[in-house]
């Protein structure tokens, strides 16, 4: 058992096994097919150990901030003055407008929270990850598998059962993905999240449709009607087609999933506009007020501090676009490995949190601890460990949580 240094509400537990390739070969037979990738350690055989007071407390965290953004998400429906601060394009305003929006709480059914929580258990929002967040194998197969062996608790049980609900609801009849069967992780969560809902779809490249006077079709000239994609709908601003997308939403000639609305949660400049609403004394009860208070980090779509902050695309991906700032304004590190979508859309600016740092096989990491809304709920912990900046580089090590009893 290794700790990092001080006294942290993570412990890493355990030792890589000498024989990998053999576990690596039982994931892939799992449907977590890259724990390794290109001859690179992408699972960390180790687990991170979580307080569980801390996990409780970030579940609520989780639960009391999903209630805040929906309704500042519902705020700003429909206000183009808003949806222009937000950084929402422009070629998706009548497609939101147009579509009735989702009860409270279901704008997205399937999301992934990122929290910075550190040595000491504060927990600090950086963003909801609402419309494709990927992660879903490793946090709804591979850790509860992996805590099993170990003997560890794991809070991911429930998983499965929380996308078969919200499946229910959507009922898709076609799962996409960009490079659906060669793309590994793209493919491989698309096709768990399949598995898991019980429906019987069929499975679509995302570069292999066609639109047709708002009708859809895949590769074989099938309409689809309703589809899960892992397609960032901000995509649809800058790829071919996308105007023509929007319209087969508008015109209700497909539905897609998640809902249309969910690029409002998405959107890094939603966090601005509820800091800024709070800060204004508006729209929020003092439950609410007080949840912001604690866990949300200040944040605007300006440059307003004058030290230790991070600027970041409202649409960045993996780590992209982001830059942290030291206390004297000076740039300290910025991403080098994903898309940089600043030179596409607008760039929010974040008090800066620290992430815990913990001493793996791999040497001293920072962890981002990110944690599932399924159909509106709290279920599952996803562990991400690398670099101040959590980018595409990063490592998957699974987080349990310390049994009540020990």
């Amino acid at each position: 058992m290794t700790k990092a240094e001080g006294n942290s509400v993570f412990t890493v537990m355990g030792e890589p096994r000498t024989d990998r390739e053999r576990v690596v070969r039982e994931l892939a037979e799992l449907g977590f097919t890259w724990a390794d990738l290109e001859d690179e350690a992408y699972w960390i055989d180790q687990i991170a150990v979580l307080d569980r007071s801390v996990y409780e407390e970030l579940e609520a965290a989780a639960a009391a901030l999903w209630i805040v953004l929906d309704k500042t998400a519902r705020y700003v429906h429909r206000n183009h003055v808003f949806y222009e601060l937000i950084g929402i394009p422009q070629v998706l305003w009548k497609m939101l407008d147009v579509s009735p929006l989702p009860p409270p709480g279901m704008i997205s059914r399937y999301a992934r929270f990122d929290f910075a929580v550190s040595e000491a258990g504060e927990i600090k929002l950086l963003e909801l990850n609402a419309d494709t967040p990927t992660g879903y194998v490793e946090a709804s197969i591979a850790t509860p598998w992996l805590c099993r062996q170990a003997g560890i608790d794991c809070v991911n049980e429930g998983m499965a059962e929380a996308v078969r609900e919200a499946w229910a609801h959507y009922r898709p009849d076609t799962v996409a993905c960009v490079d659906y069967g060669s793309h590994l992780e793209d493919t491989g969560t698309v096709e768990a999240l399949a598995r898991h809902s019980g429906l019987e779809v069929q499975f679509a490249d995302c570069l292999e449709l066609s639109i047709d006077k708002g009708l859809v079709k895949d590769g074989t000239g099938r309409v689809i009607e309703r589809m899960f994609a892992l397609y960032p709908k901000e995509w649809m601003a800058v790829d071919e087609g996308g105007d023509a997308l929007a319209y087969g939403i508008e015109t209700g000639r497909i539905a897609l999933f998640n809902p249309p609305h969910s690029i409002l949660l998405q959107t890094k400049g939603l966090v601005a506009a509820a800091w800024g609403l709070f800060e204004l004394g508006l729209l929020f009860t003092p439950e609410e007020r007080s949840a912001i208070e604690r866990y949300l980090l200040p944040t605007y779509n300006k440059a307003v501090f004058s030290g230790s902050f991070v600027s970041k695309s409202m649409f960045g991906r993996e780590g992209g676009s982001v830059r942290m700032y030291d206390r004297q304004g000076n740039l300290e590190i910025e991403d080098q490995d994903g898309f940089d979508t600043s030179t596409l859309f607008p760039t929010i600016y974040q008090k800066r949190a620290e992430l815990a740092r913990i001493e793996s096989a791999e040497g001293e990491l920072h962890l981002l601890t990110g944690l599932f809304m399924l159909n509106g709920k709290p279920c599952g912990l996803l562990g991400r460990a690398g670099g101040p900046i959590t980018g595409n580089t990063s490592h998957f090590i699974p987080i349990g949580v310390r049994s009540s009893c020990k």
